[in-house]
C-alpha cells in the first residue's frame, strides 16, 4: 500500500470511529457535548473556556454556548478568580460516571471480541498515534 492509500485508509477508519462519538446510549443522561466537557474536567481537572475549546477542538463560541448549557443544568460551576474557569459539580461527576459506565460496557464488548493481546496492542497503538498527531499539530501551529 502506498502512502496516499495508507492515509486514506486511516482516514476512513478514523471517520468510522469518530462517528460513534455522537452515539446516544440508552439510559444516557448527558448530551454529547456535556459528556465531552465533563470527560476533560473530571479526568484532567478544571479548565478555562479557552483551554476546553482547544482541547475539544471546537470554536470558542461553541464551547461558551455548551458550557453555559452545562452550567444551567448544574453539571459544571465557575471556579477560581476567573469567571472563565470551570470545574465539574458533584452532579456533573455522577452524570459523567453514569454515562461512562454505559459507554464502557459497549467498548468492553468490543475489546473482549479482539482478545487481550490485540486489545492491549490497539490501546498502545492509539496512544502512539495520538501522541504523533499532537506533535504534528503542534508543528503546524508553530509554523504559522
Amino acid at each position: 500500500m502506498d502512502d496516499e492509500a495508507r492515509v486514506r485508509a486511516l482516514g476512513t477508519e478514523v471517520m468510522r470511529l469518530t462517528r460513534r462519538r455522537a452515539t446516544t446510549y440508552p439510559g444516557s443522561v448527558l448530551d454529547e457535548s456535556a459528556f465531552r466537557i465533563l470527560m476533560v474536567l473530571v479526568e484532567e481537572g478544571p479548565r478555562s473556556l479557552r483551554e476546553l475549546a482547544l482541547e475539544l477542538q471546537v470554536e470558542q463560541s461553541t464551547i461558551s454556548r455548551q458550557v453555559t448549557a452545562a452550567l444551567g443544568h448544574g453539571l459544571v460551576e465557575r471556579y477560581g478568580a476567573s469567571p472563565r474557569r470551570v470545574r465539574p459539580t458533584e452532579q456533573g461527576r455522577d452524570a459523567y460516571r453514569h454515562d461512562g459506565r454505559l459507554r464502557g460496557a459497549v467498548w468492553s464488548c468490543a475489546l473482549e471480541a479482539l482478545g487481550t493481546e490485540r486489545g492491549e496492542a490497539l490501546v498502545a497503538s492509539l496512544r502512539d498515534l495520538n501522541d504523533a498527531l499532537d506533535r504534528a499539530h503542534a508543528a503546524v501551529r508553530t509554523s504559522r
